[in-house]
């Protein structure tokens, strides 16, 4: 195995500056990004709120479900791992228009299904595009961010999960009860072309590290990284964090509908209050990460994500006001740990290898929140018209991960401030 040094960010106007201050530039890089999360967020997101929907409309199972939610995961994660070796040998601009643009045909393809055969391949067509999306979207953050402004960046792009909650997942509710569950995708595929025009006209091209990259093969380039020792633990740390938020997301609305006694015309509601006080924390937490430290503001996410779990997963009928509050603590500890997480990991990788990282991170994720809500869908259990057992179960082993990753985050944070030497291969 080979040792890497800390990360060194590519000599552009960004990161010669050091500035603490964004461009206009920055600006639009940083909101046209966030605008592409926010899309495919919420089309991975709207899947657990409209659980309650597509279940019945679709005559499935706990298990069919988690399968379609896992059934994305695992393209993703598949692609993630094909496309890494490539990923550092092309202008990322032009890398990300073309895996978006296979997102969106995926996205439309969700919205004409109208069976679970169907839905179900489409789900991995989505998934096949849209997990080197955001690995690439990290990598251009990466570059053009030198890393005491990351914490900010990553806390405006983390916060399109909050907005998929305050604006995409409450429309998409009202669309499916309108017009059916199948309107939020088609919804997502008109937006997100409009979208994606704007970032073909004005993203420059990123391809500065295509001047640091060795000249070697893809699959030379695939196993340097992998058996880089310092990348692993990064690795690991992503994939675990992802095995506990992936076990309880596929069964929040019906938890909140059939264990708590939310109604199903108030989940919208629910959604708009708990996501609007995560948009305002969660640029917050990218500010705090950056002044006070990303391993801090990850160690605080872990103890509130520990206490509001338990809490959580252990509620019986509640107003819609005491499951707000608990959803909103809880949802400040999730972000703290995924902002700071990221933050953090994105100081590993060297320049040549950011593409490659970024890729295999995304493709661990997504695989191993495939895995998570597989067990997830056979671990809970339904009964006709009655609440969800086990649900308890699944909180317990979202507290067992996030112990453990926070034990990894240590070494990260370690590997991060002590760089070692490369060597190259």
């Amino acid at each position: 195995m080979k040792d890497a040094p800390a990360e060194g960010v590519i000599s552009t106007p960004a990161s010669r500056a050091a500035s603490s201050t964004f461009s206009a530039y920055q600006k639009f890089v940083t909101g046209a990004l966030a605008f592409l999360q926010f899309t495919l967020v919420l089309d991975f997101m709207m899947l657990s709120p409209l659980g309650a929907l597509v279940m019945p409309a679709l005559r499935i199972s706990p298990s069919q479900f988690g399968l379609v939610v896992s059934t994305y995961a695992f393209s993703a994660g598949v692609s993630g791992i094909l496309t890494a070796g490539f990923a550092d040998r092309f202008d990322r601009k032009r890398l990300l228009l073309f895996f978006y643009a296979g997102f969106l045909v995926g996205t439309l393809l969700c919205g004409i299904a109208g069976g679970y055969g169907f839905l179900l391949f489409a789900r991995m067509v989505t998934g096949l595009f849209a997990g080197v999306v955001g690995s690439v979207s990290l990598a251009i953050v990466s570059d053009l961010f030198p890393l005491q402004m990351r914490g900010r960046v990553m806390g405006i792009i983390q916060t399109s999960f909050s907005a998929s909650s305050v604006l995409g997942i409450p429309l998409s509710l009202w669309l499916s009860n309108r017009w059916g569950w199948n309107a939020p995708f088609l919804m997502i595929a008109g937006v997100g072309a409009a979208v994606g025009v704007v970032v073909y006209a004005y993203l420059r091209p990123v391809a500065d590290h295509l001047q640091l990259r060795p000249d070697r093969s893809p699959r030379h380039h695939l196993m340097q990284v992998l058996s880089t020792r310092r990348y692993l633990v990064g690795f690991a740390t992503t994939g675990l964090i992802s095995i506990g938020g992936f076990m309880l997301m596929p069964f929040v609305s019906v938890f909140n509908v059939q264990n708590v006694g939310i109604p199903l015309e108030r989940l919208p509601l629910l959604f708009l209050v708990t996501g609007a006080c995560s948009m305002v924390s969660g640029p917050l937490v990218g500010r705090t990460a950056d002044k006070v430290g990303a391993f801090r503001v990850f160690a605080f996410g872990c103890a509130a994500t520990i206490l509001m779990v338990t809490i959580y997963t252990h509620l019986g009928r509640t107003s819609l006001a005491g499951v707000a509050a608990v959803m909103v603590l809880l949802q400040i500890g999730i972000f703290s740990r995924l902002i700071a997480a990221s933050a953090l990991t994105s100081a590993l990788p060297l320049p040549a290898d950011r593409g490659a990282y970024m890729s295999i991170s995304a493709a661990l994720q997504q695989v191993s929140g495939g895995i998570a809500a597989v067990i997830a869908g056979l671990v809970v259990v339904q009964t006709e018209g009655g609440p969800l057992l086990h649900f308890d179960t699944l909180g317990y082993v979202l507290v067992a991960t996030t112990i453990v990753s926070l034990s990894l985050m240590y070494f990260v944070d370690r590997a991060v401030a002590r760089p070692h030497p490369v060597t190259q291969s």
